[in-house]
């Protein structure tokens, strides 16, 4: 961005002189692979200056010389040692975010649970179905029969409906309904379709009924899916977002294994287990919808609607000191006014239509489309949804077939806890790339098991071993980097509607694979059902290795240069970078070898560290 266009973004009243050093990056095609501090090149005259400027605008004239603090911290925020404005109680809490991260404020914990209710409510929806499986068909004349073909065709649409439904109006109501409503208001909203279509399940006396019911709960579903990794990525701290984002994953874990608990508690009550299999997923959706308005309003969501006396009353809420509440503040909103000028979205179609016209966003949507199709590619719900109906086929009996599913959904859960730790170390594109292919190994080996003569008493154990392998690998990867990268990638101009898209994509293909599967199943068997997910793994890996960039510890805002890279220069640099000193080091155990970084920091760095890694 040039000196005389920087002048024109908007940020403040200052010459265009004064911008001349700056040299700003390209928000919307940075080919110099640039992360740049929104207040580099600034001198400190300037920046107090332009503190001033903003403290009257926005009505905090009466905190100068806090905001003057904070925006020093915030242009040198790995020099604060050094900075005589701030004093030692200052330095003390600011050490205090490396050496305690996770001491975090109560609010913002109460965000990360209520976020982690509605990822309960969706796992345990998903596995609800799973039992009724067994029984749901026979009560409706759905099993076998003269048009046994059309009624698995009807078996599938019925388990189909949620995702069906969010994917074609759920997930797009989203971006009107966080426009009007905010980030809480959408949660309600959500809650309250997640209980009455449930319990409508329950009470459904024909199938189209329950199919009807099931639609319903996808408008619930959609918004609920798409806004609350957003609402928890907008209020935690860039050092642990990926640690509190992806929560999500860690209990839709924990509500599939509810819901397998569920079936396997109600498999005793004969033709009414499957009603209670289905209606009982409620359970959870009642705390959401109540503890929804006891958290703070995203800060973020307060400053697109330019209420920023609200949005540092909920910083200071989610944040330990007023210092760091306004240090966050201010860093924010300068990015976010070259982000505006650059990235308008206007309107709801012009927004959608930019997530596929504006370079910067769309880099953005190309990469959270191939990490959400990535998650039905690997075929883990084609476990989550008919794990019942595959562990049948194996010779289990219908109680020892609920007994391995709840053993499956018990391996999900456990092993998504070391996601927690390692997806802002690791990384979300590395966790990835370790996973991808041993889910592909595991699920083909699963698939082979099936080879084995059913009087062998090794072929039913074995199935369900590599079965859990299977989803020992998922739940630390592919499980909690989708929704946790979603909800960064995108500017704040068009999250909603990036989410939107992202998490429509997921559920499309969830309702394509929920359609499909029964069918498929009875075609191809269970070897080639399995087999054929194992492939789709493999080439899910090749496109997160050319597609994905690395988003771990960075500031929402500092990925707008990260995406602004072109998308060539990326997949450019993992060919010809990456590629060759993986093979060096790992393969040819050359340890000396070094990776030149895609990445360049200017002078200034930004609040996070710069480390060495995939697509970095």
């Amino acid at each position: 961005m040039s000196a005389e266009s920087d002048s024109q973004s908007g940020k403040g009243n200052r010459d265009a002189e004064k911008h001349e050093p700056r040299h700003q990056v390209d928000l919307v095609n940075n080919v110099q692979a640039k992360i740049q501090n929104p207040l580099y090149g600034l001198s400190r005259d300037q920046l107090l200056k332009q503190v001033e400027e903003f403290t009257q605008e926005k009505g905090f004239e009466d905190k100068l010389e806090l905001f003057q603090k904070a925006a020093l911290l915030a242009q040198r925020p790995k020099e604060f040692e050094s900075i005589p404005e701030l004093t030692e109680s200052d330095k003390e809490i600011i050490r205090r975010e490396t050496t305690h991260r996770w001491s975090q404020p109560k609010a913002l914990y109460m965000t990360v649970i209520i976020c982690s209710l509605a990822a309960a409510v969706q796992g345990w929806d998903q596995t609800g179905s799973n039992g009724a499986n067994l029984s749901f068909p026979n009560e409706f004349g759905l099993l076998g029969g003269p048009n046994a073909a059309r009624n698995e065709w009807i078996v599938g649409v019925i388990n189909a409906g949620p995702y069906i439904a969010s994917c074609l109006v759920g997930c797009w109501l989203t971006d009107p309904l966080n426009y009007f409503w905010g980030r809480r208001g959408t949660l309600f909203w959500c809650g309250i379709f997640c209980i009455f279509s449930v319990i409508g399940q329950g009470l459904a006396q024909t199938w189209e009924q329950l199919f009807v019911c099931r639609l319903l709960l996808g408008l619930g579903m959609g918004p609920k899916a798409t806004t609350s990794p957003v609402f928890a990525a907008e209020n935690v701290p860039a050092s642990i977002r990926g640690g509190l984002v992806m929560s999500w994953q860690l209990w839709t874990a924990f509500g599939i294994l509810l819901g397998f608990s569920a079936n396997l508690i109600l498999f005793n009550l004969g033709e009414l287990a499957w009603r209670l299999d289905l209606g009982a997923a409620f359970l959870p959706a009642v705390p959401l919808t109540i503890g929804i308005y006891f958290c703070p309003e995203s800060p973020r969501w307060y400053m697109k609607k330019d209420r920023y006396q609200d949005a540092f009353k909920s910083f200071c809420r989610l944040r330990n000191s007023e210092l760091q509440a306004a240090r966050d503040l201010y860093y924010v909103h300068q990015q976010l006014v070259a982000e505006f000028e650059v990235l308008k979205g206007s309107t709801y179609l012009g927004r959608f239509f930019e997530l596929f016209t504006v370079p910067r966003v769309r880099r953005a949507t190309l990469a959270s489309w191939v990490v959400m199709i990535a998650q039905q590619m690997c075929g883990i719900n084609i476990i989550a949804f008919y794990s019942s109906t595959i562990f049948l086929q194996a010779n289990y009996t219908e109680h020892d077939a609920l007994l391995a599913s709840w053993g499956f959904g018990l391996v999900n859960w456990l092993f998504a806890f070391p996601a927690v730790w390692t997806i802002d170390t690791f990384g979300r594109r590395n966790l990835l790339l370790f996973t991808f292919p041993n889910m592909a190994w595991t699920l083909l080996a699963a698939g082979f098991s099936f080879y084995i003569p059913e009087n062998n008493p090794a072929r039913t154990p074995l199935i369900a071993l590599f079965v859990f392998l299977f989803a020992a690998f998922y739940s630390p990867g592919e499980g909690p980097v989708p929704y946790t990268y979603s909800a960064e990638v995108f500017p704040l101009t068009h999250r909603e509607m990036g989410m939107s898209w992202a998490v429509a994509t997921c559920l499309f293909w969830a309702s394509v694979l929920s359609l499909t599967f029964p069918r498929m199943l009875a075609a191809l068997g269970s070897v080639g059902a399995f087999g054929f997910y194992a492939g789709l793994n493999v080439l899910a890996f090749i496109m997160i290795f050319f597609l994905m960039p690395e988003t771990k510890q960075r500031t929402l805002e500092e990925l707008d240069y990260v995406f602004a890279v072109p998308t060539y220069r990326h997949a450019s640099y993992q060919l010809t970078e990456f590629l060759p000193y993986w093979i060096r080091r790992w393969v040819l155990f050359q340890r000396n070898t070094e990776l030149k970084p895609l990445y360049n920091f200017d002078e200034v760095q930004s609040i996070t560290v710069f480390e060495k890694g995939v697509g970095h």
